[in-house]
């Protein structure tokens, strides 16, 4: 009786592989020597994906040259393929799967780990039914984590319809992006633009997001509006109260009018203070972090882009210092607690201030098993890392670990309490209100006491007497609406996963109920990536914008509302998870995503002809494409920038070409400058031989020719 273990890739295989008593190494897989294990087992894996989608050449070699005469592309089956360079393997997990008389599925535990084995599985073209199948569903690759997993595997047969909701999602995908983009790429291209154009089922509408924030920037128009506010002197000391209940004027003579109806008027003058109101708060510390949260924070603080915060949390998890990254939950059960309960005094010894943690029973707040569904927040786990093994971290990966520790640690410790004063002041007959905090107990705010924070702490007021005279000097501010703030990477995933709603700090922790945000947990920093890829998202100082050919492909594309409304989009995200439920199946899915396809087919070439708003568009972007194009302006030359290559073209001659690469060194502005005006640059470091071995040298230009100069 064989027993199959499969891991998603091969850091995971290790993982169980250390965690059980013997095992030896062959190529491929594992055979394994444990009592919690029947006789007979092996670990194998894949390297994540074994299998994909076909390409639609597969179906028909016509699909390789794209033609709007071949759309739609609906295919009767969808085909799967094994990569080139991943047949080798394949085979080596389809012979064990073949052999195995029970198959434990142990890759990530998620609907794209579900995806991930049955398509493997499903590819072996073995009988299933025949297969005893097991499921490994664990939150952490640590030893006893691995090994209290494999003492209780599930039926594997339970999370099939997970496998059929992430199978969907790729099909469906695969059916936008494949009939989308030839679509919009092939009739830009006949009104005069050129490139790829990609479209996505996710990607469009989180890419419009970004669009429709940078036009409302673009098109706002500041508007002046006048504020009244009162500087009160009391006690020597001085404090701004605001108008209450507070109101803003469109123009001075409103303000004036309002002034002379409450019997007051600009400059200093008598007044009383009418009400002191103290009372004492508190508030408890941040909720734990699901991966979306994380991310947010982590761009918040160090401008982190949302792919490498996820990568750094995978690190950490597969160094089994955290938890499972890929979670939207914010809440852990019990069992959680216990345990970072118990190893308390082990994480202390990571944070270098002292902090009582008396709060040790669960609270609601951060302890909630009914809302753990999948995975619970992320957390440490119970191996505590040295000071010396941290060190060791990446500095992104240290910043990640450092603020999960003390967000983690902050839910055992006081809240941080307040005096709230409340203090009404009148003039005439207008009220002044000003509000204050004085901190009575630090709490779990000491965790953070070196770290940035978003808050501004309200000024603490001077002690004032209810009936007591002030003298108040009335000013009149006039100010300026301001114009929305560009999207980070941080608050576009925030946006994402509220479907675009805006929310506030607090709100966006309990995200909205009735909302399914668009893309998941799993695959929004990876649509960013495409986007900044593909050269349609731009990064500047940590705030992102979008590209010309980015506003081209929105302008496109802004006329059919199912492509780029986050409602919608959400609506099907829902969808898809009601096929992981069994409410809905994937045909059902489908087919309402080809008669979506249809419909762009039928309608976008009619949208796009005539169309004025993308004519003046494909005019800038090509002005634009032009101007991008001039990488140096010598006397001697003008040099293109080409995406592999630089053009140069000279006052007299012929044009020639450079290399961007030349012996694994990228030439940069300075030697090409060089090479041009000089015909040579001086000494460069960073070249290497075929051997990889490191050289300096000079490169020399002879006519159109380059070579090295060792002199």
């Amino acid at each position: 009786m064989t027993t199959v273990i499969l891991a998603e890739k091969p850091s995971q295989a290790r993982s169980y592989v250390e965690a059980f008593q013997r095992s030896t190494k062959k190529q491929g897989y594992y055979i394994i020597n444990d009592s919690l294990l029947p006789p007979d087992t092996v670990i194998t894996f894949g390297f994540g994906h074994l299998v994909e989608l076909a390409a639609p050449e597969a179906y028909d070699a016509k699909y390789k040259h794209w033609s709007l005469s071949n759309l739609p592309i609906f295919p009767a089956h969808y085909q799967f393929i094994v990569p080139t360079d991943k047949k080798a393997q394949f085979k080596i997990v389809k012979e064990w799967l073949s052999k195995a008389d029970t198959i434990v599925v142990a890759t990530d535990s998620d609907r794209e780990g579900e995806n991930i084995a049955w398509s493997i599985m499903n590819q072996a073209k073995i009988n299933l039914k025949q297969k005893t199948i097991k499921r490994l569903w664990i939150n952490s690759l640590e030893k006893d984590a691995i090994r209290s997993g494999f003492k209780a595997l599930k039926d594997g047969w339970a999370f099939y319809p997970k496998y059929q909701e992430a199978q969907t999602r790729q099909i469906s995908d695969w059916l936008i992006g494949m009939n989308g983009s030839p679509l919009y790429t092939l009739l830009l291209r006949q009104n005069g633009v050129r490139g790829v154009y990609s479209i996505g089922r996710v990607q469009t509408p989180t890419l419009y997001m970004v669009y429709q924030r940078d036009q409302a920037i673009k098109n706002f128009k500041p508007e002046p509006y006048f504020e009244l506010n009162a500087e009160i002197l009391a006690n020597q000391q001085k404090f701004v109260a605001k108008l209450d209940p507070y109101q803003r004027f469109k123009d001075e003579a409103g303000l004036m009018t309002f002034m002379q109806a409450k019997h007051v008027q600009k400059g200093s003058q008598d007044g009383l203070i009418k009400d002191v109101q103290k009372q004492a708060k508190k508030s408890a510390s941040p909720r734990l972090f699901s991966l979306s949260a994380l991310q947010t924070m982590i761009n918040r603080r160090y401008h982190a882009s949302a792919a490498d915060v996820l990568k750094a949390v995978q690190a950490l998890y597969e160094a089994k210092y955290l938890s499972y990254p890929r979670t939207d939950s914010q809440y852990i059960t019990d069992q959680e607690f216990t345990y970072l309960r118990q190893n308390l005094a082990r994480y202390q010894k990571l944070v270098s201030k002292e902090i009582a943690l008396p709060q040790i029973e669960p609270q609601s707040r951060y302890v909630n098993g009914k809302k753990v569904q999948e995975h619970h927040a992320i957390i440490m786990t119970k191996t505590v890392p040295s000071q010396e093994q941290l060190a060791k971290l990446s500095k992104l990966e240290q910043q990640v670990y450092d603020l999960v520790l003390r967000t983690t640690l902050a839910m055992f410790a006081d809240p941080y309490e307040y005096e709230e004063t409340t203090v009404i002041a009148q003039v005439g007959n207008a009220n002044f209100k000003a509000t204050g905090k004085v901190p009575t107990k630090q709490g779990w705010k000491i965790l953070f006491d070196n770290q940035k924070t978003d808050e501004q702490e309200p000024d603490t007021l001077p002690p004032v007497q209810k009936g007591e005279q002030v003298q108040i000097n009335l000013q009149t501010l006039k100010k300026k609406t301001t114009p929305p703030v560009p999207f980070t990477e941080g608050t576009l995933i925030t946006a994402m996963k509220t479907a675009g709603r805006s929310l506030d700090d607090e709100a966006s922790v309990a995200i909205l109920k009735d909302v399914e945000g668009i893309g998941t947990e799993a695959t929004r920093a990876n649509i960013l990536e495409v986007l900044k890829k593909r050269g349609y998202l731009v990064t500047e100082k940590n705030k992102l914008h979008v590209s010309e050919a980015g506003i081209t492909l929105c302008k496109a594309v802004e006329l059919e509302p199912l492509l780029t409304s986050p409602e919608m989009t959400a609506k099907w995200e829902q969808a898809l998870q009601q096929i992981g439920t069994e409410e809905r199946t994937p045909d059902n899915f489908l087919s309402q995503i080809k008669k979506f396809v249809a419909k762009l087919i039928a309608d976008v070439p009619t949208q796009l002809t005539g169309n004025a708003a993308i004519k003046q568009q494909i005019n800038h972007q090509q002005q634009a494409q032009k101007s991008d194009e001039v990488f140096l302006e010598t006397p001697q030359a003008t040099v293109l920038n080409k995406q592999k290559f630089y053009i140069v073209k000279p006052k007299q001659g012929e044009s020639f070409t450079l290399p961007k690469k030349w012996s694994s060194k990228t030439l940069g502005k300075t030697a090409i400058k060089a090479l041009v005006t000089k015909g040579e640059t001086s000494k460069l470091k960073g070249f290497k031989s075929k051997k990889g071995k490191a050289f300096a040298a000079k490169l020399k230009l002879d006519g159109h020719k380059l070579s090295f100069d060792f002199d």
